[in-house]
């Protein structure tokens, strides 16, 4: 005999079931995003959270990312790219160079006094990984984004005005033309990811870095040395970014998710990322101000000096790009034009 209870207990463990189902229905994928900065620094919170949180809501659950930050999945920051390829990592995002060589391509835009602008550089770059890098250097990689950050400048001990201020101290250097860049102007490099420069400084191991103004507020930088040097138009240097995916597991992505991620992907990304990331270079200029720092503008004019010291760099590269196969002269009058071409209406990416 079939009573009220009864009815009432199948009718609860239907429901129960069919929960159970919606809910994995619903989460039908996890990936993992490493990357090694912490998870307050301006990166993490404004460009990939911002990244992530879209891609979740646009695929109504289905896909959830979880993010660890500071290397919290093991290994150090040059080893990411390696994590991706091998899966350890479903998504990383990382400083190009710090896998010196492997990706010689992205390297055109952290030429001394390339770039005048992220948004642009960011636009050019996505456009060159798409024509050169897709199917070259990155073929084993799902690539989601490309970007620049802003000016890069120095940060010391000691104030630098000139190129001869720099004689003898221990400077680091986030690629090897960064290091490159560094000897020339007479200084000693010290080769080092990120997250190592404050305890580097503190500890009294480099006298100085280099850094944009950005990431800055998230090593307290600010805090540990008292001279900052900038400089007017073209950028001294500036490094290269991906936001890179594990291939097979994009691969093993119904369409419709996979769809998800290329939505969310691309050039507008890139854009939108290299130009949030400078754009939080002025909030972290404003803490060196308050904490009474002094700031030193190189001038354009006064960046001839500069200029001469490190333009060599621009023959060695394409010497070295030759010997590798690659029309470097090439790629730089092909970013030189793109950056040219971009204009402030590309920048659509999350409006």
């Amino acid at each position: 005999m079939t009573t009220r209870r009864t009815v009432l207990g199948i009718a609860g463990a239907a429901l129960a079931a069919m929960m159970t189902t919606t809910s994995a229905m619903a989460q039908e994928v996890t990936l993992t995003l490493h990357q090694f900065l912490p998870a307050q620094a301006n990166v993490p919170k404004q460009v990939l959270d911002v990244w992530a949180d879209k891609v979740e809501a646009d695929s109504n659950g289905r896909i959830e990312i979880e993010r660890y930050p500071s290397m919290q999945l093991g290994g150090t920051p040059p080893e990411l790219m390696d994590q991706a390829i091998d899966g350890i990592a479903d998504i990383v995002w990382t400083v190009v160079g710090y896998t010196p060589g492997r990706y010689p391509t992205t390297e055109v835009f952290e030429l001394p006094f390339m770039v005048s602008d992220a948004r642009a550089a960011s636009y050019a770059y996505w456009k060159m990984f798409e024509e050169h890098m897709e199917d070259g250097e990155f073929a084993d990689l799902k690539i989601l984004g490309t970007w620049v950050h802003g000016p890069g400048m120095f940060h010391t001990n000691e104030p630098v005005r000139v190129p001869s201020d720099l004689e003898g101290m221990k400077i680091r250097g986030g690629s090897r033309l960064v290091n490159d860049l560094l000897t020339r102007v007479g200084a000693e490099p010290i080769g080092m990811p990120v997250p190592a420069v404050s305890e580097a400084l503190s500890k009294g191991v480099l006298d100085g870095t280099t850094i944009p103004w950005e990431v800055t507020s998230a090593l307290k930088v600010p805090e540990l040395v008292k001279n900052h040097t900038e400089f007017d138009g073209a950028a001294l240097y500036n490094l290269t970014f991906v936001l890179a995916m594990n291939k097979d597991m994009y691969e093993s992505l119904p369409e419709d998710l996979q769809k998800v991620i290329d939505d969310n992907s691309g050039l507008a990304f890139s854009i939108f990322a290299g130009g949030t990331q400078a754009d939080a270079d002025g909030p972290a200029r404003q803490i060196a101000v308050d904490l009474g720092n002094n700031i030193f503008t190189v001038t354009e004019e006064e960046a001839k000096e500069w200029d001469a010291l490190v333009n060599p760099i621009y023959e060695t590269w394409i010497a070295d790009m030759q010997s590798k196969g690659i029309d470097g002269q090439a790629l730089i009058d092909q970013a030189r034009a793109l950056m040219a071409e971009y204009t402030s209406e590309m920048d659509t990416w999350g409006k």
